[in-house]
């Protein structure tokens, strides 16, 4: 007798993601994969007794989206701590931190996400600013692209800063007149002691931050709400949609977690999770990312990847510019890494066999970037190493060509994006300079010269709502010159959201794709999202999610 299907889904609108056999109307699962795609009357009847049946009645049916660049344990713990979207001007800052204060007594820090570069009426916040509405409990306020963090004083002293301190190469504490910080604090190295005082020890951004395991371990008890927290984040994301993330930071501690979660079976998506190169740790630290590859290899949690920084952020002029910015011309942005160094690493990962994910904002740095990319490919041979630049913010025009030449990935965030609406439009003369409009956040462009784009949310810089970055790169705002707006097809976004996704992973043919024999990710969504308007995308919703076979939100 013929496999019958545990769970079917029929009346649908599905998108296959598979050029051959592009739609169908059911898709049926077995066994967590799929076992057919096809007509309605066709899947019904692989059905076997009590099998669940999901009707789409008509609405769009695709693949599990794969958020290719996300901070897990962050947006998981940024969920509970002060939400700062929208808070704009003084009284709306005061009111937030004292309600959030008010609320929340005994937390250790109160610690805002997502805080405005221009919070304070256009300006930024000093520990006065902060002081004035808090002193006499430790304050610290993140940017939504989590690489500048403001302090009031107490927490500035708690955390060993208000003197200042040393810190990395491409970190900053920045110190006033009086010899004493001001409050500003750009990039992990500089800010990563603040984040030890909240309430999970710092230990949601260790993987971002050092790329180490908690020192000292985490108790039980803090592995435990650790865990919690994670499958919490786990259950948000599966709640949008997504069934696969890509981390975008890592240790062992984190896949030790997820592991865990995985062993009993409450892995909501599935995960990978590089290591995290530092610019101050030794090369031959290395030999732990290997130990990670060897180790994590599964389905639902593996590893095989690399990731380190480049640059910073253009909002803070720590991006890595090829000159300098219009409003501060002296500034052309933090190296991370010096290029030598970065090349030697580049060279010894891809000997290793690994993937490398680079944060790559500035132009210049995603040069610098490219060049460590064929640094290795002089060195070991040219192979399939799918090799990522994550973000690509700014690329000079001659550097778009080099991605497809030299194998890598264009790893992008439409939400992040000023045309996506959700951050406001860069005014000329501030960050950019007119000739580089029309090659910031470039996709189509890149799209166009035929290298391999995914795209993803970087969460919790923006929300984890795949369907608001799609909205963003199908329908974006369109200002007029100096921007080159560039809009993309709805099927070639969602491609970019599923099948390019696994195959950035090395997953192709496993995932991405609904397709007989492919992992059993699928999403249903509330409506026919071709039938929308595409200014209105953001608004389509998952109504069930599936991973592995198994319902992860709705139904």
């Amino acid at each position: 007798m013929a496999q019958q299907a545990d769970l079917v889904i029929l009346n649908g609108r599905v998108l296959t993601m598979e050029d051959h056999a592009p739609r169908a109307e059911a898709v049926a699962l077995a066994g967590g994969v799929i076992l057919a795609v096809g007509g309605t009357e066709e899947i019904r009847a692989l059905a076997r007794q009590g099998a669940r049946v999901i009707d789409a009645s008509g609405a769009t049916v695709l693949p599990g989206f794969i958020d290719s660049h996300v901070h897990l344990f962050q947006g998981a713990a940024a969920l509970d701590f002060m939400a700062m979207e929208g808070v704009a001007g003084r009284d709306a800052l005061t009111r937030t931190i004292r309600a959030y204060a008010d609320a929340n007594p005994d937390e250790p820090l109160i610690l805002g996400m997502g805080t405005d570069y221009g919070v304070l009426d256009g300006k930024e916040p000093t520990r006065h600013d902060l002081d004035a509405i808090l002193s006499d409990r430790p304050v610290a306020l993140l940017a939504p692209d989590i690489h500048t963090l403001w302090a009031n004083t107490m927490a500035l002293d708690r955390a060993g800063l208000l003197h200042g301190a040393e810190v990395p190469e491409g970190s900053t504490i920045v110190m006033g007149e009086d010899g004493m910080a001001t409050g500003l604090l750009l990039e992990t190295g500089a800010f990563g002691p603040v984040l030890r005082l909240s309430r999970t020890g710092g230990r949601d951004m260790l993987g971002y931050v050092t790329g180490a395991d908690p020192d000292p371990p985490a108790t039980m008890a803090e592995r435990a709400a650790d865990r919690a927290l994670i499958a919490r984040g786990l259950k948000h994301a599966a709640s949008r949609g997504v069934t696969t993330m890509h981390n975008m930071d890592g240790n062992f501690y984190q896949l030790d977690l997820l592991n865990e979660l995985d062993t009993a079976g409450e892995l909501a998506c599935r995960m990978q999770v590089p290591f995290h190169l530092k610019n101050f740790d030794p090369l031959d630290r290395l030999e732990e990312a290997g130990e990670m590859a060897r180790h994590y290899t599964g389905d639902w949690v593996w590893s095989g990847a690399v990731k380190m920084f480049m640059d910073g952020v253009i909002d803070a002029r720590t991006a890595l510019m090829l000159r300098g910015y219009p409003n501060a011309p002296e500034r052309t942005g933090d190296a991370v890494f010096e290029p030598e160094h970065f090349n030697e690493a580049c060279r010894r990962i891809d000997a290793m066999g690994l993937q490398i994910c680079v944060h790559s904002i500035g132009d210049l740095a995603t040069r610098r970037t490219l060049d460590g990319y064929a640094a290795a490919r002089a060195a070991n041979g040219a192979r399939d190493s799918r090799h990522r630049i994550e973000h690509i913010e700014v690329i000079a025009p001659e550097d778009i060509p080099r991605i497809a030449e030299l194998g890598a990935v264009a790893s992008m965030q439409p939400l992040h994006c000023p045309l996506g609406g959700h951050f406001p439009l860069i005014p000329q003369g501030t960050i950019l300079h007119d000739d580089q409009y029309p090659y910031a956040f470039a996709w189509q462009r890149i799209r166009d010269s035929g290298a391999p784009l995914v795209f993803s949310t970087d969460w919790p810089v923006v929300p984890v709502d795949p369907m608001r970055s799609v909205q963003a790169a199908v329908a974006p705002l369109v200002p007029g010159a100096p921007w080159d707006v560039r809009p993309q097809s709805l099927l070639e976004t969602l491609a970019s959201y599923t099948r390019m996704g696994a195959w950035a992973s090395f997953r192709e043919g496993r995932m991405g794709q609904l397709v007989a024999g492919q992992l059993g990710d699928v999403v249903v969504m509330d409506r026919d999202i071709e039938a929308m308007e595409p200014s209105a995308l953001g608004a389509a919703k998952p109504a069930v999610t599936i991973c592995g076979g198994q319902v992860t939100f709705g139904g």
